[in-house]
């Protein structure tokens, strides 16, 4: 194996000088500089990482930990966050918690002894608080992607969840609906909270009467157990005639129940949903959807995370980006 020693030695230099090229710091001369990476060329040096590490107090390794990889909002998230990172020269570890505390309390014990040099995290919601507090206590930067979770202050990037839920709710009264239904995720989540209350606004702006019964709450993770849902739809007398989704996986599952009722979308009910589908909308562009910018929220929030590493005596105050929605409307809505 190749070391520095065998580099100065051929390069006519101290093993010092090759540890500063290598590592980037120190004041060397473009002259010395060009020297010794070509001796590190000609001798095929690969860099110990581990080493540079322990000088750097580094890793250049970061962590994404994600909610749901099958959802398409996150695969593309997960795209902006990777090339954010490459970009930058770090490579990206990934995990995928499945909405479960749980899971993330697991990812978490992994996250500090990867030693990663921080970590972009959708939280499974707001009980992840101890967890988010860990990072901070081993003085790890993390940047929140998606949720917030009350008592934390840190950098995050959100989608304006309350103002895509309006357009929905404001799109279908426009097409005559007034018995609108919500299907949203758990109220511990930060997203799922600020859509059910768009969706409140949009009714009373739409001279519409909010009734909790039709609004179902469950999961925003797929389920293999659609029994609660069909049981609240079996209870819905009359039908709603229109359905909001608090995101695409629960718009996936109640259209899943919908037929199996043998109910036609949009014939015999409509539906709406937040987030598209990723390529798959291009297919078949079906659903009427409030598109979040799914990967500026993996690409900026990667950002923020490598400026907070980088410069952090000098990064500033916390900073909030929230990204508008926008209204995509297609063929799952009828006219009444």
């Amino acid at each position: 194996m190749v070391t520095i020693y065998d580099i100065a030695e051929k390069a006519n230099v101290s093993a010092m000088t090759v540890s500063r090229v290598i590592n980037n710091t120190g004041r060397i001369s473009e002259k010395t500089r060009a020297k010794v990476k070509k001796v590190m060329e000609e001798l095929n040096y690969v860099p110990n990482q581990m080493a540079r590490s322990l000088v750097l107090q580094q890793t250049r390794s970061l962590f994404l930990l994600i909610t749901d990889i099958t959802n398409p909002f996150y695969t593309t998230l997960s795209r902006g966050a990777e090339d954010g990172a490459t970009k930058n020269g770090y490579r990206l570890l990934f995990g995928n918690s499945d909405e479960s505390l749980e899971k993330e309390a697991d990812y978490m014990n992994t996250i500090l002894t990867t030693r990663v040099d921080g970590v972009l995290i959708a939280p499974a919601g707001d009980p992840s608080l101890p967890h988010l507090e860990s990072l901070q206590r081993h003085n790890i930067p993390f940047v929140l992607l998606d949720r917030e979770v009350p008592g934390v202050e840190c950098d995050i990037v959100l989608g304006d969840s309350k103002e895509g839920a309006r357009q929905l709710v404001n799109h279908l009264a426009k097409q005559g609906h007034r018995r609108i239904a919500m299907v949203n995720g758990s109220d511990t989540i930060s997203s799922a909270r600020l859509r059910l209350e768009g969706y409140k606004e949009a009714l009373i702006l739409n001279g519409l009467t909010y009734d909790e019964r039709i609004v179902f709450e469950t999961s925003y993770g797929p389920r293999t157990d659609l029994s609660e849902m069909e049981a609240w739809l079996d209870s819905l007398e009359p039908l709603p005639t229109a359905v909001v989704a608090g995101n695409n996986v629960l718009a996936i599952e109640a259209i899943r129940l919908l037929r199996k009722r043998n109910m036609r979308i949009p014939e015999d009910i409509s539906i709406v949903c937040f987030d598209d589908f990723g390529p798959y909308s291009e297919v078949d562009p079906f659903m009427t959807v409030a598109a979040q910018q799914a990967y500026q929220f993996g690409y900026l929030g990667m950002q923020m995370l490598i400026d907070r590493i980088q410069n952090k005596e000098e990064a500033g105050p916390w900073k909030k980006i929230v990204l508008p929605a926008e209204l995509i409307i297609r063929r799952s809505v009828s006219t009444l």
